[in-house]
């Protein structure tokens, strides 16, 4: 295996960084000329000579309409980028219920997160909780000021200091590879996908209940286009939210975990305490509760229930996270 250091992990992921926002415009934008493609498409006919309708695509109205649309679009895009960009560590503990730890409630994490932060020469991060008798950790933040380390309660009872030790050296290696930048900007650009897709889905259901507020003796035929437009425009925002999902998680490399398991090991020297707190953590993977695959791409290990069901399979084709026994298998051989 080509040896990938640090550093250069750092670079890789600021550019994925990078990569994603430049994309995910264009995504959108794109999204955008179909839309309008569709509508000039189902709702200009032509007429031929016989009165026949004749379906035909006018380029420069839909090219018109889009460029008068970037502006907007770009803004919107930006300013809830921006909105998500300054709230996520709120956001996120929203998503996962966790609270602030303070050092009087619990001075053994402190110290262990201290300790370790001295040892690696960075700035402590946040020490969040979330109180749930499962296993689990996370890091999660995009500078020094969110940088955050989030820990259950069940980890906390169950695991000795030295395998805690490696729990928290994994998790900060991902703040120090700047991996969390990497993953906050996904989840705020899936976030963003996953709110349209529910804005449509409303859409549909509105229409298909109520014929979007014509009567069938006013105009049943404009009525039927546009349901059609509205159902199409669906089937396109799930789509390209689907395909996003996949081309987000294939950009997120499984080796960011591998990566960190090996950073963990030698943060806190003990390579085979982390093994085996990962071996503690996978027989019971907690924050189930939890039912965005977004956030729990942060998770150093996948919740068990979100593997269920008939999505199960894809979930874990397309999984960021490798399998366990394989990191626990590569940390014993340290």
């Amino acid at each position: 295996m080509q040896y990938v250091g640090m550093q250069t992990q750092i670079r890789r992921n600021n550019m994925m960084s990078m990569i994603l926002l430049l994309m995910f415009p264009v995504i959108i934008l794109a999204t955008v000329w179909v839309f309008l493609a569709i509508l000039d498409y189902l709702g200009n006919p032509v007429y031929d000579s016989y009165g026949n309708v004749v379906r035909q695509l006018d380029m420069d109205t839909v090219n018109g309409h889009f460029l008068a649309s970037i502006p907007w679009v770009i803004g919107g895009v930006g300013i809830w980028f921006a909105i998500a960009y300054f709230a996520n560590t709120s956001m996120i503990a929203s998503a996962v219920n966790s609270r602030p730890l303070s050092r009087r409630e619990n001075p053994r994490i402190y110290n262990i997160v201290e300790n370790l932060c001295m040892s690696c020469g960075m700035e402590m991060p946040r020490v969040c909780v979330v109180d749930d008798p499962q296993l689990n950790a996370f890091a999660s933040g995009i500078n020094s000021k969110s940088y955050t380390v989030t820990v259950t309660t069940g980890i906390m009872q169950l695991l000795s200091d030295e395998e805690l030790e490696g729990v928290i050296a994994h998790e900060l290696t991902h703040i120090r590879n700047r991996d969390t930048r990497l993953l906050i900007t996904s989840i705020i650009f899936v976030g963003i996908i996953s709110t349209v897709m529910s804005m449509v889905v409303r859409t549909m259901y509105y229409t298909m209940w109520t014929g979007g507020g014509r009567s069938r003796d006013d105009d049943e035929r404009g009525s039927g286009l546009s349901t059609i437009v509205v159902l199409v425009v669906g089937i396109i925002c799930c789509a390209i939210a689907y395909i996003f999902t996949l081309v987000t998680r294939f950009a997120i490399s499984r080796k960011r975990e591998y990566m960190a398991d090996a950073g963990g090991a030698e943060l806190c020297g003990n390579p085979l305490a982390l093994a085996s707190a990962l071996r503690k953590i996978s027989g019971n993977p907690g924050l189930d509760s939890v039912r965005r695959s977004d956030v729990a791409q942060l998770f150093i290990c996948q919740p068990d229930e979100m593997e269920m069901g008939v999505m199960g399979f894809m979930n874990s084709l397309f999984s960021t996270h490798p399998d366990v026994e394989k990191r626990i298998q590569i940390l014993e051989q340290f």
